[in-house]
């Protein structure tokens, strides 16, 4: 069993930032890739920024040099720190990794339940 439980959404003013958490608990032996997407009313599903497996970072066109994305290994932990936040970073916000599981060879694709982030005057 693994979770991965955000936190960290909420309002913020046009201009005003906001820190996302995302923790993975559970029979957990690596995390090959972790990251960040959002999910806008009236929109697909996108890429907000993520570890790739490799270690490097993606980030998506709309966010470079506003968001940061971090992690703490030792606690299974990524971080989205969003800066300079637009009206348009509104977004149900979703917390996505490939963790292997202990006893299992090949990594399964999992899901935060999501963390509002609303960003308005």
């Amino acid at each position: 069993q693994v979770r991965l439980v955000e936190s960290g959404g909420g309002l913020a003013q046009p201009g005003g930032s906001l820190r996302l958490s995302c923790a993975a608990s559970g029979s957990i032996f690596s995390i090959d890739a972790m990251g960040w997407y959002r999910l806008a009313p009236g929109k697909q599903r996108e890429l907000v920024a993520t570890f790739t497996s490799g270690g490097r970072t993606n980030y998506a066109d709309s966010v470079k040099g506003r968001f940061t994305i971090s992690r703490d290994n030792a606690k299974n932990t990524v971080y989205l720190q969003m800066n300079s936040l637009k009206p348009e970073d509104t977004a149900v916000y979703y917390c996505n990794a490939n963790i292997i599981r202990l006893g299992v060879r090949y990594p399964d694709d999992y899901w935060g339940q999501g963390t509002q982030v609303t960003v308005s005057s």
